[in-house]
């Protein structure tokens, strides 16, 4: 299939160096923030690409659940591939897509389990099916059927049916600790606007303008 009929053309809005934040979690707030006004469908969900140990890159959507001057949180089950990558390997990269606003964020670090008791926390906020499903997958493993999936969560039902639904020894979260941002906007005829900010040994920002 030839796709290279498609064509887009960016002009919504611009990015200046001297207009965005010195502070690139302020920055990224900022958009996010526009993001959400804007109702887009997830603005919370962000691509994570892991490497495996054979150097083969590997990229999912996961949701942000918050974040702060400390990283981006994301929670999954601890068996999982991405958590067996970030066991060898803790670089990572999220992505941020907001295409009806013509723009992304990447985000490069290294990724961190939370404590148990961040977890927890936030473990307790999810509806009572989603805390049962994170008993009932393995994640990444292979499984026979859907209706074995259907089967284990009427068995965690069960289990669980007069109490509390624990959190699991195998499930938690991971900080995204970033140390170069990018944002980009796009703009007419390709020429989009790129700001990096990279962390300097002062633990300090340094804003870059990228050709596009």
């Amino acid at each position: 299939m030839d796709l290279s009929h498609l064509r887009q053309e960016y002009a919504l809005e611009s990015l200046g160096i001297d207009r965005v934040d010195p502070c690139p979690f302020v920055q990224f707030e900022r958009w996010y923030h526009q993001a959400s006004t804007a109702e887009l469908l997830e603005p919370n969900a962000m691509i994570l690409a892991t490497v495996a140990p054979n150097g083969q890159p590997t990229q999912r959507t996961v949701l942000l659940k918050y974040f702060d001057v400390g990283g981006f949180v994301f929670f999954t089950n601890y068996g999982s591939r991405k958590a067996r990558h970030i066991a060898l390997n803790s670089r990572v990269s999220i992505l941020f897509q907001w295409l009806p606003l013509q723009r992304q964020v990447e985000i490069g670090g290294t990724a961190e389990r939370v404590s148990t008791a961040e977890s927890l926390k936030y473990f307790l906020t999810r509806p009572r099916g989603s805390r049962l499903g994170a008993w009932v997958s393995h994640q990444s493993e292979i499984v026979s059927s859907r209706s074995m999936l259907e089967a284990k969560m009427q068995e965690m039902k069960q289990r669980f049916a007069s109490k509390e639904v624990p959190l699991p020894s195998f499930w938690g979260g991971y900080r995204v600790k970033p140390t170069r941002f990018e944002f980009w906007q796009g703009r007419p005829n390709r020429l989009h606007d790129r700001i990096c900010y990279e962390a300097d040994e002062h633990q300090g920002w340094e804003r870059k303008r990228l050709a596009p």
